[in-house]
């Protein structure tokens, strides 16, 4: 079930309808079934994963806080973290490993082959698996008491707007919501259909028309010249900010709808003007999950600077790793890696803060942006070799077709400025949402406006899957 879709749209109106009218507890029971139904419509198998994983932190977890003995508390610490690491490990990272292997060994002139075995992939696997491990941890630290309801529990793992794409919940910060009762604010709903929409229109208008145009360049980037690959790139680097950012305003958008308030996972990141700044504004979750739960713990910035910039490259790798099972993934989290190491070098070196002029901070934007961008080439190929392709077409400025009509450019023209409309006015109030507080009339034309670059330019044609659903 996705949120784009006309079963949600029925989905969601019961569930509320459903929910305002119960008891605490008694929502909170009907919020679990929700999760599952949400979760098993993709494939009701998978439910049985999600089942062992919930009741062996559950149980873990709770065994650690009663335990004395270090000993004990370590043991099933451990049994918790094996738990969700083979389960990661066999679903996400099998069918990478048997085919990296089978590749070695051909290099090495010994002929073998892949197992007619090829293992699906859970929707959602690696966001609430890490999830877990952060709850099982910060028990384990003494920085969390465990839930003694697994009623609570289960459906902090299993709540619906979040489950399949994040934002990677800290337990600290959901599950006193789920414990408490709740009473959604008139604020809440106001603002709940305000993200609402925003993400619709990021995902479906913005991110969807452009899908097309930057998948054509990625498929067969020999086939397009210099210039049409770099534009084809922009737009995939709106197409992911978009599509994964709709998504996370959609999700906190129902989530504010009951009443229980998600973590912000993107804060423009593309206005960043360093590599550092963008990880704070981009996959918040995700970013804060790595340093406290693998830089902080490889030891940090407390080493050497050999070691430290050793802990930010095994982090960046391993986040790479983390996205998907391949091999131009982990180029894309190595090459983050090396920016941070390189900026952290640089900053190093200043005897303190450095004032830049707006032109300087506009100049550090566009060196950050196309710095990220060339990560996406490695992120979004298939293979090496199209990644290879796209960057030298790119850079040799190729002869070739370019792609792109006068009504792909005006199309393309009007979303960019809809979104920089957007960003810009949460930028400059530094607002979690838009507080659009204007008269109802002005609302009112804003709205049809949105509806009228919705119907003509649009993805509404299109059905492309949310590009986070694959991690």
């Amino acid at each position: 079930m996705v949120f784009n879709s006309f079963v949600f749209a029925v989905f969601l109106p019961i569930v509320l309808l459903v929910y305002y009218r119960l008891s605490h507890r008694a929502q909170n029971a009907w919020l679990l079934a929700a999760g599952l139904l949400f979760y098993g419509w993709w494939d009701w198998r998978f439910l049985g994963l999600l089942g062992i994983t919930t009741v062996l932190d559950f149980v873990s977890s709770n065994q650690i806080d009663r335990a004395i003995d270090p000993k004990v508390r370590r043991r099933w610490l451990l049994a918790s973290l094996t738990g969700n690491l083979v389960i990661l490990g066999f679903f996400k990272y099998f069918n990478f490993f048997v085919d990296s292997a089978v590749g070695v060994l051909g290099a090495l002139g010994v002929e073998a082959h892949a197992p007619a075995l090829r293992i699906l992939l859970p929707i959602g696997v690696s966001f609430y698996t890490f999830q877990e491990m952060a709850y099982t941890i910060d028990v384990y630290r003494r920085d969390l008491k465990p839930s003694r309801s697994l009623l609570n529990f289960a459906l902090f793992v299993c709540y619906f707007p979040q489950l399949v794409a994040g934002p990677i919940q800290r337990a600290r910060d959901l599950l006193p919501q789920i414990e408490q009762p709740r009473r959604v604010t008139g604020e809440q709903v106001r603002a709940g259909v305000q993200l609402i929409f925003i993400g619709l229109f990021k995902k479906v208008v913005v991110a969807d028309a452009l899908a097309p145009m930057a998948d054509a360049h990625f498929n067969q980037p020999s086939a397009f010249s210099g210039a049409s690959l770099l534009l084809g790139l922009y737009l995939f680097a709106i197409q992911i900010y978009c599509d994964f950012s709709g998504y996370t305003d959609i999700a906190r958008g129902v989530s504010k709808l009951l009443g229980i308030e998600l973590a912000i996972n993107f804060r423009q990141p593309y206005f960043a003007t360093s590599i550092t700044e963008f990880w704070r504004r981009w996959h918040i979750s995700l970013s804060s999950w790595l340093r406290d739960y693998l830089y902080i713990p490889l030891g940090g910035n407390r080493g050497t600077t050999v070691q430290t910039y050793r802990n930010l490259l095994l982090t960046m790798l391993l986040g790479g790793l983390w996205h998907g099972a391949s091999w131009t993934f982990i180029v894309w989290g190595g090459l983050h890696g090396l920016y941070l190491a390189v900026h952290k070098r640089m900053t190093s070196r200043r005897a303190g803060p450095v004032a830049s002029s707006p032109a300087v901070l506009v100049l550090k934007g566009l060196a950050t942006f196309h710095l990220v961008c060339l990560t996406w080439i490695f992120f979004r190929a298939d293979r090496f070799a199209d990644a290879w392709t796209f960057l030298a077409g790119i850079v040799s400025w190729a002869p070739g077709e370019f792609f792109f009509g006068a009504f792909d450019l005006a199309r393309i023209g009007v979303l960019v400025v809809c979104l920089l409309i957007i960003d810009i006015s949460l930028e400059a109030t530094h607002a979690p949402w838009p507080r659009w507080k204007e008269s109802a009339a002005f609302r009112g034309l804003a709205y049809g406006a949105a509806m009228l670059v919705w119907l003509a330019f649009g993805g509404v044609d299109a059905n492309v899957p949310f590009i986070y659903f694959q991690f």
